[in-house]
């Protein structure tokens, strides 16, 4: 029987779309444009690399303190919305101040800004999973969410990779281009936050009482006992800092890892456009598979093949290399962030979501702290970019003896 959303679920997979947008940018022109920035001010390949892993990891370190005490907050009711409203206004704002900056410091000054809001609007977003479906839908709603956004984000993308490659021919300025492609992502994003916003309702919340902060922190204390006690939800959430920080600092540094070994710009865009396009129908069958197969095989899987792709990036030298990494990444990168967030999203008290879920972002959607400070500091140490990246396959290893434990406890 084939599966078919609600309107609340199409609502909630919607801003999927909206915010993906960004993320691709993140993960393409943002970095190539900074490039650019700090190329023109003398910067090196190695260290641009770097100062951009560095950036990375500076957003992540905020989210880790932003996310579980405003999740906390969050699950208050009526509260949920609000915040992550807010937290949307930000990355929306700054995503579009980006457009008009012209000092590679400045650029990253308000980069972080934007993907902390970016990020900490994904902690809220998440933790809506359990308000708009059931747990036995969540798996497959969780996998839309991450199949439409991968598709979706591929049309503001192109209208923004024709503006920037084709400034000269269109006869506008680069600084014009960038404007406007950092604005077509901004309305994007916000556009596709509207139908969740006027639809969501707050199902699973704590009563606000009259002290909403203190007794968000109390709660937050209590939740962070009841963790360690819960060994599964524990030792899940160890694993998934592992192998999801792999993820997200192949994700985050991609572009600026091709750009490091001296690739030719338009061909990385490109290899990078396919990779959403792969992820699509891949995330797809794997949400069909699913059904059949348990989550944590599936998700087994994808953290194996994660640790060859960062194997074979050690050899990575060419164009075609790139390419065939890019289509390896869209097979499994979709699913095994999909089927992560619908197993926790299973295992976690629902009136708490937001509280979990902060400490969920902490390890994953904030960006990986230390994926990218590893990645940045051995391309410096080393002064190979192949061997800072390849260092990768050590998370994943640790993520994947770690996530078949935490499975096992949570058979019983």
């Amino acid at each position: 029987m084939k599966f078919k959303l609600t309107s609340i679920e199409k609502k909630w997979v919607l801003y999927d779309v909206g915010n993906s947008a960004f993320t691709m940018m993140v993960a393409t022109i943002f970095p190539i444009y900074f490039n650019s920035l700090a190329g023109g001010a003398g910067i090196s390949d190695v260290d641009y690399l770097a100062y951009w892993g560095y950036a990375t990891s500076i957003c992540t370190l905020l989210v880790a303190f932003l996310g579980p005490t405003l999740g906390a907050v969050a699950d208050t009711k009526n509260f949920k919305k609000i915040i992550f409203t807010i937290a949307m206004g930000v990355g929306v704002f700054g995503c579009v101040l980006l457009g008009f900056l012209s000092s590679w410091l400045w650029f990253l000054g308000v980069f972080i800004i934007a993907k902390t809001g970016y990020s900490a609007s994904l902690v809220f977003y998440d933790a809506m999973l359990t308000d708009v479906t059931e747990p036995e839908r969540m798996d497959s709603v969780s996998s839309h969410g991450f199949a439409w956004g991968y598709i979706g984000s591929c049309i503001p993308f192109v209208a923004c990779l024709v503006l920037v490659l084709g400034a000269d021919s269109i006869g506008i300025g680069m600084q014009t281009a960038m404007i406007l492609a950092f604005i077509i992502t901004a309305l994007w994003w916000l556009g596709s936050s509207v139908p969740l916003l006027c639809s969501y309702k707050q199902r699973y919340y704590v009563d606000a009482g009259t002290h909403v902060v203190r007794n968000s922190f109390r709660r937050l204390g209590y939740t962070f006992v009841e963790l360690v006690k819960d060994k599964h939800i524990f030792i899940f959430l160890l694993a998934f800092f592992f192998y999801i920080d792999g993820v997200y600092t192949v994700i985050d540094m991609a572009t600026a890892y091709g750009q490091a070994l001296g690739l030719d710009s338009t061909g990385l865009l490109l290899a990078l456009l396919v990779t959403q396009i792969v992820a699509f129908p891949a995330v797809l069958i794997f949400s069909r598979l699913v059904k059949k197969v348990k989550a944590e095989n599936i998700i087994t899987v994808c953290i194996a093949a994660y640790f060859c792709i960062a194997v074979y990036a050690y050899w990575l030298d060419s164009q075609v290399d790139f390419w065939i990494l890019a289509v390896l990444v869209g097979m499994f990168q979709g699913t095994i962030q999909a089927l992560s967030r619908s197993y926790f999203a299973k295992i976690i008290p629902a009136d708490k979501s937001g509280e979990y879920f902060g400490i969920y972002d902490i390890c994953g959607k904030g960006a990986s702290v230390l994926g990218t400070a590893l990645v940045s500091f051995l391309s410096q140490v080393t002064g190979s970019v192949n061997f800072g990246v390849s260092a990768l396959s050590v998370m994943f290893l640790i993520g994947l003896v770690l996530f078949r434990y935490a499975a096992k406890l949570n058979r019983g």
